[in-house]
């Protein structure tokens, strides 16, 4: 390989939400951080080369993007999903979580009913009632290992809660589905049955494993391009959270100028100057990266499966088929929540997300990054197996 995504990185003192914030967080200072969706692996180096240019120029003031921002853009999604947007779609924000309170508050009312699929993303849950909507959720199904929706439920709820705003996560969050377009198709019919409004989270969009492919959502149809609202961003893609930028496209024109007007209530102007230049560099020039980083992720995911059938008794792995994240199922070792983490933080001294934060249906579970060196996969999966040797020699 070109890059080296062996490599281990100390990410400590550097202000990293996922290293230097333990304590405040209530774990331990030596449990091991596989938690948040940040990778640890270095950018492209395109990127970081127009990041020191910019730095060295020295004045950082207000700044904004030119036609050829949205022209990289606009190839990044034509070429890798076969979708061309168009310019006028286009709205920048700081986070795809940001463009999601806005369509909140720009498409509904306090009090209205807004529709996730638990296990899900928790910001999505805590956007909503923040906003004091209600959320309304309508669970995915687990069945023989892989999740499904249930889109009976899904019409129940939308009916009985008078839904007018649907999150879908796609590629989902945790549970790793990429949604074929058949089942897109379905759920777009529902929408357009109810009159239902759809914001799509495709942040992940870039990571799917073998022979999946991601369908963008509003790709599907005309009519179902008119009432989606698609949230994009190269974040999780080349690792450039910390720099907040997203591209929105929202293709009906009269609800682009309410999305507008949500985000002009907040306050909200110019874009950061570095993540425009991030973006941008990375579309144009990471290709390669991004090609062998997926072919790590691979080896990462078949690394942790080999572990889990071998290693972990109890423990079963959601074969993820995108995303960076794995969903592991522990419910098998009947353990309460203290019980578990207790398990997870205290003996394996592992900082990970337990699936509760996902909702309810996430009992059971945890969520791991594997975004990282085999290095640290390999003394993560250490750690968990001692852990269960421990337990069951007690």
């Amino acid at each position: 390989m070109k890059y080296d995504f062996d490599q281990v990185i100390d990410r400590r003192n550097t202000n990293s939400v996922k290293y230097d914030f333990a304590a405040e967080c209530g774990m331990p200072e030596d449990a091991l951080p596989l938690w948040v969706a940040d990778m640890d692996f270095r950018v492209p180096e395109a990127v970081s080369q127009r990041l020191e240019e910019l730095s060295r120029f020295g004045i950082y003031g207000y700044s904004n993007s030119r036609d050829d921002y949205f022209a990289t853009v606009k190839k990044w999604y034509s070429t890798h999903f076969q979708w061309e947007p168009k310019k006028e779609w286009l709205i920048k924000t700081p986070g795809v979580v940001f463009a999601i309170a806005a369509a909140i508050r720009a498409f509904t009312e306090p009090g209205e009913g807004v529709l996730i699929q638990q296990p899900v993303y928790y910001p999505f849950r805590n956007t909503i009632l923040a906003n004091d909507r209600e959320c309304v959720n309508s669970p995915l199904v687990l069945e023989d290992g892989r999740y499904r929706m249930d889109l009976v439920d899904m019409e129940q709820k939308i009916k009985d809660s008078k839904v007018k705003l649907f999150i879908l996560c796609s590629p989902h969050n945790p549970v790793g589905r990429v949604w074929t377009k058949e089942e897109l198709e379905a759920v777009g019919e529902l929408c357009e049955k109810y009159d239902v409004l759809i914001v799509s989270d495709e942040i992940h969009s870039d990571f799917t494993y073998g022979a999946r492919t991601h369908t963008v959502f509003p790709s599907i149809s005309p009519e179902l391009a008119d009432r989606t609202i698609l949230c994009t961003a190269p974040s999780k893609t080349f690792n450039l959270a910390g720099l907040q930028v997203s591209n929105i496209f929202v293709p009906n024109q009269k609800r682009r100028r309410a999305m507008r007007r949500a985000i002009d209530q907040t306050g909200y102007g110019n874009i950061n100057m570095m993540g425009l230049a991030a973006c941008q560099a990375a579309y144009e020039k990471g290709e390669e990266w991004l090609t062998e980083l997926k072919e790590c992720l691979a080896e990462n995911l078949a690394y942790v499966q080999q572990r889990v059938e071998k290693d972990l008794p109890g423990i079963r792995l959601i074969e993820p088929e995108g995303t960076y994240l794995v969903w592991l199922d522990l419910r098998a070792l009947n353990l309460s929540e203290e019980e578990q983490r207790k398990l997870i933080v205290e003996d394996a001294k592992l900082w990970l997300d337990t699936g509760s934060m996902f909702g309810a249906e996430g009992a059971g579970f945890e969520r791991i990054n594997i975004a990282c060196p085999r290095k640290t996969l390999e003394e993560a999966m250490d750690r968990l197996a001692g852990a269960l040797q421990k337990k069951g020699d007690a």
